[in-house]
């Protein structure tokens, strides 16, 4: 009998023969460092100036919920003059933004005042995330095709959260967070500048409004309870982050946090490269119902894992869930959406997904300062779970239009 190997990589090879993929793939990998790197690296920076985890979750949580509050109105734009305009302008406010940060933790700021900076740090990162999966709905005409792209596409933004705490352990234990910090946005103008540059980027389609509405892709059917579903098990993703940042400062190891978020990333690109390779005969809903509850009782079981080496392990595996209902989430949003709402589609669902994980880091600080990590473990699994749940219901309630109109060749 023939064995099938777990990972396939013939889709993702086909991918990278599309005329100038590959290019831009580079640069939003570039462009995107900083979403491994900005959150963690604010959050030690913060402890390190005024070593309480609340502060430094009310920071990154600023920066997060900066990322989510204009992201909307980014995609509309977006949607109806392309994107170069939005990318220059982020760029060369970003990193304005992120040194006015450095400066205000360094010089113990007023907390509203250190609030402000990091929101419009947040608010002015570069739109390259919502860019990029937009760009791929357009290049890719079908749902295989699609499927095995938003599934390299988080193993792409997996490889970010493998290298990033990495390079932020590195520059904690070499120099400070500081450094981190302004390396984030460095890399921000560079992967931006480099993606404005792109090929690719000539092939972007202005797609002419069909259905006028202020509220845009929020009056399409199954999308609201979509972003509803997102915001809970995105608050578990917070909550992991910040449980794993309590757990290292348990055994006396700070720099043990980049460490162990890599090691967890390890899991989930895995668990990406094996979802997207292969064709699955559920129905996408029913995925990501079972994906959602793999990621609740992975983190239930990690609250019960003290010692190093198991928690370590158990981190790996939880990690395998974490990132197939994200890639099922970008093929119901594009499954979903009208063409005219693609961007501002893709920026409401990263709106919900960021919002969830600010509120997770924010509950996550507040747990951590009476209660041990594992009860933080905990309430990401409960959180998760309660997304299955949510899920399950509206599968049997509502159905998503139908994918014909929106992906002109679709194989299903």
């Amino acid at each position: 009998m023939r064995q099938v190997p777990m990972i396939s990589f013939a889709r993702y090879g086909a991918l990278f023969r599309v005329p100038d993929l590959k290019a831009i793939a580079i640069a939003s990998v570039i462009g995107r460092l900083p979403i491994g790197i900005a959150g963690l690296a604010i959050m030690l920076m913060m402890q390190a100036a005024t070593g309480s985890f609340a502060d430094s979750g009310i920071a990154t949580a600023g920066y997060i919920g900066g990322l989510a509050a204009l992201a909307p109105l980014v995609g509309r734009r977006i949607d109806r003059h392309g994107p170069r305009g939005m990318l220059t302008l982020s760029m060369l406010i970003h990193p304005a933004a992120m040194a006015g940060l450095i400066v205000c933790a360094l010089l113990h700021a007023p907390k509203p005042l250190l609030g402000l900076v990091a929101f419009v740090a947040g608010a002015s990162y570069p739109p390259i995330t919502v860019c990029m999966r937009t760009l791929l709905r357009q290049l890719l005409q079908d749902d295989e095709r699609l499927q095995a792209a938003y599934s390299l596409e988080s193993v792409l933004i997996e490889t970010i959260f493998i290298a990033g705490p990495m390079l932020v352990a590195l520059f904690v234990a070499m120099a400070h967070p500081a450094a981190a910090v302004a390396f984030a946005a460095l890399c921000a103008v560079l992967g931006t500048w480099m993606f404005l540059r792109s090929p690719a980027m000539h092939r972007w389609k202005l797609e002419p409004p069909r259905h006028s509405s202020l509220l845009g892709p929020l009056t399409t059917p199954g999308f609201v309870p979509l972003l509803c579903v997102t915001l809970f098990y995105c608050a578990g993703f917070g909550l992991f982050e910040i449980g794993v940042t309590g757990y290292a400062a348990e055994n006396g190891a700070p720099w043990l946090a980049g460490v162990m978020l890599g090691l967890a990333s390890v899991g989930s690109a895995s668990g990406a490269l094996a979802y997207g390779s292969r064709t699955w005969s559920w129905p996408l809903k029913r995925q990501y119902v079972v994906a959602l509850a793999c990621m609740g009782a992975g983190c239930v079981v990690l609250s019960l894992s003290a010692h190093g080496l198991v928690f370590a392990l158990v981190s790996v595996l939880a990690g395998l869930a974490m990132s197939p209902p994200l890639i099922m989430q970008s093929m119901l949003v594009a499954r979903i959406a009208r063409a005219e709402h693609a961007t501002e589609a893709f920026t409401w669902s990263t709106t919900a997904l960021l919002a969830g994980v600010g509120l997770g880091i924010a509950a996550g600080g507040a747990i951590l300062e009476s209660r041990a990590s594992s009860a933080v473990f905990l309430a990401a699994g409960m959180l998760a779970l309660l997304a299955c749940a949510i899920a399950a219901v509206l599968i049997r309630t509502q159905r998503a239009p139908s994918a014909q109109e929106n992906l002109p060749n679709k194989a299903s």
